[in-house]
């Protein structure tokens, strides 16, 4: 065997000098990661790093993604229900809304168009009552909805129409104390107009059906009624208020509004769902953004752990490394032993977290269900939130970015420690260590 090949076999090259990240500069550095006696303390700060970046990882992960569960589940709830181009006359009322709705509802792209009479009214019963949104729509147009049709708890939407009858959430029916079979009674302040003023105008309706969308704002608020007896009640004359317009891409409404403008064949006016919701989705994007940047400040803490355990595994073996020194092992060998080191508890603790959030996420509606019944309170009120459960939506671009973060932090606070330990004079440290 030639010197060259022995040197080779251990982890350094011709000249003698150690292969970068040879096998004993990753020994040296499992060395000083275990715990001694003497070393303990030290052994502990790594411990406390490690925990650290795990656990700053995974909260980022699991806050992320309830946030983002969150956006997306109102909005498939916002404009699943609510359509998401709205069309208002401007010069004369929508009475050809029939001939409208059928011209815009035939363009490529868009799914329906809902003629729609809208309106503000009170509802109660003996033992309850509450402000409602009234909205006269067709028994067609009411089942084609699939977070309404698809969400009915009592009663059916069959013979809509003919029943005259209404339909109303969950919530609502709670607050009221009303079950499908049950009389509503309707009251809006604009009613008949009389020599004493306008008088309000009171009508009682059969509950034919209970939904649950799941979004307690809708559940408690909306209130269905066929749409003729909308026109009837609200004194539209043969007009509705609105039409709504659902498309098959709730991200591509500029792409149909230019076709919807020739179609009516009349002056419109047209809003987007983006127009409603700007202030609502604009807060939540910025509350989203501001938590991430809160919640990276555990891990830059971490990283800080990171940055002072080291300086104490340095100070602490000032003697071996000038023992190293003085037997030949180089600058850039140290350097990379304590860069190991400290990189092994930065990324060994981003990855224990990465899997820690992906299991709290995919399972965090059943942890939130045990904390509520072991705390005997509601950790995710519905009245607050809009939602009835805690919804999660992993996305694989914020999760890789949070994992890349973290890893790059841990690397950068290896850094200046591994950096000291390389400038090590050996003269002075054995004076002195």
């Amino acid at each position: 065997m030639t010197a060259r090949t022995r040197s080779t076999e251990a982890g350094t090259g011709a000249d003698g000098a150690t292969r970068p990240f040879a096998p004993f500069e990753w020994l040296l550095a499992w060395r000083y990661l275990r715990a001694r006696r003497r070393e303990g303390f030290i052994s502990i700060i790594a411990g406390f790093s490690f925990a650290g970046v795990m656990l700053g990882v995974a909260t980022l992960i699991v806050v992320m993604s309830v946030m983002n569960g969150f956006r997306a589940e109102l909005l498939s709830k916002i404009i699943g229900v609510n359509g998401h181009i709205f069309i208002t006359p401007i010069d004369s009322p929508l009475r050809d809304y029939d001939a409208v709705s059928a011209r815009i509802a035939s363009l490529p792209g868009i799914v329906r168009a809902v003629p729609m009479v809208e309106g503000q009214a009170l509802a109660s019963s003996p033992y309850n009552a509450g402000g409602v949104l009234v909205r006269g729509v067709r028994e067609r147009d009411l089942a084609a909805i699939p977070f309404i049709a698809g969400n009915i708890r009592e009663g059916t939407l069959e013979g809509f129409d003919e029943k005259g009858g209404v339909a109303i959430g969950r919530r609502l029916s709670d607050q009221l104390s009303l079950r499908a079979g049950d009389t509503l009674t309707v009251v809006s302040p604009k009613g008949a107009a009389t020599p004493f003023g306008t008088a309000p105008r009171i009508k009682s309706y059969p509950i034919v059906a209970v939904f649950e969308i799941g979004m307690s704002e809708y559940d408690a608020a909306f209130v269905y009624m066929p749409l003729e007896e909308a026109q009837a009640y609200f004194n539209r004359d043969g007009d509705v208020s609105v039409i709504e317009v659902f498309v098959q891409d709730a991200d591509r409404v500029d792409d149909a509004r230019a076709a919807i403008d020739v179609a009516a064949e009349r002056q419109i006016m047209m809003t987007d769902w983006r127009q409603r919701n700007r202030t609502f989705f604009s807060a939540l994007e910025v509350e989203r953004n501001v938590m991430f940047l809160i919640l990276l400040l555990i891990v830059l803490v971490a990283a800080l752990n990171i940055i002072s355990g080291l300086i104490m595994l340095v100070k602490d073996k000032s003697a071996d490394i000038a023992i190293l020194r003085t037997m030949g092992v180089t600058r850039g060998a140290i350097m990379r032993v304590f860069l190991i080191t400290g990189a092994s508890i930065g990324i060994t603790g981003t990855l224990a977290g990465f899997l820690l959030g992906l299991l709290i996420t995919l399972n965090v509606e059943s942890i939130r269900a045990f904390l509520s019944s072991l705390s005997g309170t509601e950790l995710f009120s519905a009245e607050i939130y809009f939602l009835s459960r805690l919804p999660a939506v992993i996305e694989p671009g914020e999760v890789a970015t949070v994992v890349i973060t973290a890893t790059l932090l841990s690397l950068a606070a290896t850094i200046y420690p591994s950096w000291r330990a390389a400038r090590l004079d050996p003269v002075e440290a054995l004076r002195y260590g």
